[in-house]
């Protein structure tokens, strides 16, 4: 079977860790008929949106997407493509998988966790209102009108929405994740201590969606406490479902683990869609320099084989990567022990390594 996916390099440092992705996913033997889409700071010029519409259009066509990173151009209509895709395309949930692999310079060793972060609602909704505007302040008035808190004068205004929908559909997502996965447990994370009203939401919808998940184990945790949990006693974890900022927060602390950011893939999964991408940023001042570590794109790429049902290929590629982290030589100078090691080499050699196990592994059935 031949999988249409739009592949989306990004910019900076997108290209080439975009580029050695595919190579890695085309020697997997899976049939792959690649749409390129350009977005980022090199269509700005000519269609005066990092984003434009037949990016959507394709995406939307295809149904899943793989993308590089992407640079937000200061100075435009949107505050990050990334969360505009998310949201255009209703991504409602963010998959981040943190997994140890032998090898990895890392505190911690047998650390397998999958963070669901919600992607739609919360802080990174967007609905802000500038200190100082004609709509800030009739926000406050109209706030300060029905409680006896007040706001000052001088504040800026953002919303934090946290709907009934929009929590089920992505906790329902976890359990359903865990269960496909043959995960032992869920757990919910909140404030609901003291933001009382939208993390009383979360915390009540998901107790009443782990309802019907009798075969799943449920607990939940305040978020700063989960932070604490993570670093002193992370086995006692499995999948976490999230509010969209404590699940960027948290997925990041989690990324810290096993090996950083440079490992750390990400899926954005929707309804009728799906986007994978590599976590880290596009790192600009890196781009030609064929030096960035390109294995989060690589396990994105693992988890698209996935997502297309294409699971024996994926444990192959999974195989591949980790048998080359675990060697230690044919890696980028981020998982040296040294960082200005001589022997790291660039972003397309690890293409080369990955690609040389995966033809030494035997072929899927």
């Amino acid at each position: 079977m031949t999988h249409r996916v739009t592949l989306i390099p990004g910019d900076g440092v997108g290209p080439e860790v975009s580029t050695a992705a595919r190579r890695v996913l085309d020697a997997t033997g899976v049939d792959f008929d690649w749409e390129v889409v350009d977005a980022g700071e090199g269509v700005m010029a000519q269609y005066g949106t990092p984003m434009p519409q037949h990016l959507l259009e394709s995406i939307r066509r295809n149904k899943v997407a793989i993308k590089g990173p992407i640079t937000t151009p200061l100075g435009t209509g949107i505050r990050s493509v990334n969360v505009a895709l998310r949201r255009e395309l209703d991504l409602y949930a963010l998959v981040r998988p943190c997994k140890s692999y032998e090898g990895v310079r890392s505190l911690y060793h047998n650390i397998d966790l999958v963070l669901v972060r919600e992607n739609t609602e919360d802080l990174y909704a967007g609905i802000e209102f500038e200190e100082g505007t004609a709509g800030c302040r009739e926000v406050i008035d109209f706030i300060n009108a029905r409680q006896e808190r007040r706001i000052r004068s001088d504040s800026a205004i953002s919303i934090r929405p946290i709907s009934r929908f929009g929590t089920e559909r992505v906790v329902r997502f976890a359990f359903e994740y865990a269960r496909r996965y043959g995960r032992r447990k869920v757990t919910s994370v909140h404030k609901a201590n003291i933001l009382k009203f939208g993390d009383g939401l979360w915390l009540d919808v998901s107790r009443q969606v782990a309802k019907d998940y009798p075969d799943i184990e449920f607990d939940d945790r305040i978020v700063d406490n989960m932070c604490m949990q993570l670093v002193q006693k992370p086995e006692l974890y499995d999948v976490l479902v999230l509010p969209n900022l404590f699940g960027d927060i948290v997925s990041d602390l989690a990324a810290g683990l096993v090996g950083g950011l440079g490992l750390a893939p990400g899926a954005n999964i929707g309804a009728d869609c799906a986007l994978f991408e590599a976590t880290h940023g596009s790192a600009p001042k890196y781009t030609g320099m064929n030096k960035t570590n390109p294995m989060a794109m690589m396990f994105s790429g693992v988890l698209m084989l996935r997502h297309l049902g294409e699971a024996a290929a994926a444990d192959r590629l999974e195989a591949a990567l980790a048998a080359v982290i675990k060697e230690g030589r044919r890696v980028t100078y981020d998982m040296k022990a040294d960082r200005d090691d001589p022997s790291a080499v660039g972003t397309s050699e690890v293409a080369d390594a990955v690609i040389e196990k995966l033809e030494a592994l035997p072929a899927a059935d």
